[in-house]
């Protein structure tokens, strides 16, 4: 998260990754009240052995946690609009899923250069290139999980017309009627 404060970074951003890490683990959790979690984080600076003009200000701290949940408020909303439309398309095959959550990437990475134009700050591409990533990793776990799927019905259907055909002579159908069932109940030739 970049400042806009005259093209220099902000305090938060050249913190050390351990403190800033637990700065925003501090925020996430938020059982921790800013100003509790600002003496905390600048006694993390002061023991790192920081110059004192890397301190955290009140107002510092605050930008950074609006900021944060700014962000954190846009992927609890798209968080729950994905789930509304993968519950709707839950029983949908594994494309139309993956081609609303492509769909979404675009609309997000649309958002991310549009910001960028607007504000001057860059777009994180690496996180973009990663999410792209995810989702093609997600798209082959899909398409092998639809496979095994269809795999295992075979399977079961193979076993269920065994079983049907077994029964099916043990009461007296005939070789038709047998062939009948399976082919009409069971889908199976």
């Amino acid at each position: 998260m970049a400042s806009e404060t005259r093209g220099r970074r902000s305090k938060v951003d050249l913190l050390p990754d351990p403190i800033r890490k637990k700065l925003d683990a501090g925020l996430r959790n938020g059982s921790i009240q800013q100003i509790d979690l600002l003496d905390e984080i600048n006694a993390l600076i002061k023991a790192a052995g920081l110059p004192e003009e890397n301190q955290l200000s009140r107002a510092g701290i605050n930008r950074y946690a609006t900021k944060m949940e700014a962000v954190g408020k846009s992927l609890r909303e798209m968080r729950e609009i994905t789930q509304v439309w993968t519950a709707e398309l839950g029983d949908k095959p594994t494309g139309e899923v993956t081609k609303l959550i492509l769909e979404m990437a675009r609309s997000q990475l649309f958002k991310a250069l549009l910001n960028e134009s607007e504000t001057g700050e860059g777009a994180d591409v690496g996180m973009i290139k990663d999410a792209m990533l995810a989702v093609q990793r997600l798209e082959s776990a899909a398409m092998a999980s639809h496979k095994r799927e269809k795999e295992i019905r075979t399977a079961f259907a193979a076993e269920a017309a065994n079983a049907a055909e077994k029964v099916a002579k043990t009461a007296g159908l005939t070789s038709d009627a047998v062939a009948l069932l399976k082919r009409e109940i069971l889908g199976i030739a």
